[in-house]
């Protein structure tokens, strides 16, 4: 191969290799994209399309999420006013209020710009 694959961002392993267009290590079976992996290198935080998010911002949830504690959880459709985005806390990067739920964080993939 003339391309050198990058390391698995997971586990490290050098034993990545390319399915289709995703990336996957045979160590941990942790699979992901050279998009992502630019994006996680860039800083920039995107939503599930691909549109850069920034603070202050109002998102739509694009699928329902289990909340627990809470026995409806959050609907497919549902607002968020005012994030606050918040790198470096695992993978939940946007912190906000959501009504009827209250505060909380969400994943950056989970939710789409309005």
């Amino acid at each position: 191969m003339t391309d050198a694959l990058p390391p698995c961002p997971a586990c490290a392993s050098e034993y990545t290799y390319e399915v289709g267009g995703l990336l996957t290590c045979p160590e941990c079976a942790h699979e992901w994209t050279a998009e992502a992996e630019a994006a996680a290198e860039d800083g920039v935080i995107r939503d599930a399309v691909g549109n850069v998010l920034t603070d202050g911002d109002t998102v739509t949830v694009i699928k329902s999420l289990k909340v627990k504690g809470s026995p409806t959880g959050i609907k497919a459709g549902t607002k968020v006013r005012n994030i606050r985005l918040v790198p470096g806390v695992g993978d939940h990067d946007i912190d906000c209020k959501v009504d009827g739920i209250g505060a909380m964080q969400l994943k950056s993939s989970v939710v789409k710009k309005v």
